[in-house]
């Protein structure tokens, strides 16, 4: 009889086979286990609490006054305009002629500008007569500066102080910027409403403008949320977070608004995963699928 194969090198593959089987056989409940586990519920779109700056601002509207206005005039009475050369809305320097009047013996004197800056009203007219006394020939906003005088509720004004920066958007032109020069002592006791005088300076303004200034009275930083993230309810303001897969309520307070954003001074903290646009629907403990604001674009 033919002699048998021997079988004992033949067997070496199995027993590693075998091994393999049995733990792939073992992982696969648990990986199940986890898989049933795993919360599940509605998609919400949700986004990492940032920090952010806020400033606070109150809000002044008011009319543009020339801050320093100089009356121009000649030095005699009895003089006679005989020729002009500057009219209002001129911007002149110190020094510079306006009109050149005729003394009565037949003499000639002429008239400067005292300052540098808009002239914003003229009566000179030739043939006129001028004098020391009267309506001035010209007037000269000086140095070309202006002030808003802003209105203030009376709340707010507190807050207001010297120096502080402001940005101001006047009536046909556009926005400029300005610093608080002075702040009136007293209030209108109807309105209840403070006067803040707000100094524009090398931009050129039309006299009686309205306008609204944002002035710049401190600035905060915190986590900041968006507005749609807050809700307000009968347990107070809160914002909806994102924790293990599960929805969780936070109870928070709010700072500052500005842009949409919304400081939240207590309740979150940096990086904490917020719900972008909370909703009633949205219960604690509920499974969700978060899905970040950047991906949802």
């Amino acid at each position: 009889m033919p002699p048998f194969p021997a079988l004992g090198p033949s067997r070496n593959w199995l027993f590693p086979a075998l091994a393999t089987l049995l733990a792939l056989a073992s992982a696969t409940p648990a990986l199940a286990a986890d898989e049933s586990d795993a919360p599940k519920g509605a998609s919400v779109t949700v986004l990492k609490a940032a920090k952010a700056c806020f400033g606070d601002i109150v809000e002044a509207t008011g009319t543009v006054i020339a801050r320093e206005e100089t009356a121009v005039r000649p030095e005699r009475q009895g003089l006679k305009v005989s020729e002009i050369l500057a009219e209002a809305g001129d911007t002149v320097t110190a020094g510079q002629t306006l009109a050149r009047l005729t003394i009565p013996d037949g003499g000639q004197q002429v008239v400067q500008a005292p300052v540098a800056g808009l002239i914003s009203q003229s009566s000179a007219v030739i043939g006129a007569i001028a004098g020391g006394k009267g309506e001035p020939l010209f007037s000269i906003i000086a140095r070309n500066e202006f002030d808003l005088v802003g209105l203030v509720p009376t709340q707010s004004i507190a807050r207001v102080a010297v120096n502080q920066t402001a940005r101001i958007r006047i009536v046909g032109a556009g926005e400029v910027d300005g610093r608080v020069r002075r702040i009136a002592p007293t209030v209108e006791p109807n309105s209840q409403l403070g006067q803040v005088f707000i100094g524009i300076s090398g931009k050129r303004l039309l006299l009686n403008s309205s306008g609204r200034a944002m002035i710049k009275t401190g600035q905060s930083c915190n986590v900041a949320v968006p507005l749609t993230a807050i809700l307000y309810g009968s347990a107070g303001t809160v914002v909806q977070v994102v924790r293990r897969g599960r929805i969780e309520t936070r109870g928070v307070d709010v700072g500052l608004m500005s842009g949409g954003q919304v400081e939240i001074t207590r309740g979150l903290l940096e990086g904490d995963i917020v719900v972008a646009r909370a909703g009633a629907l949205l219960r604690e403990g509920d499974p969700v699928q978060a899905v970040t604001a950047s991906a949802e674009k």
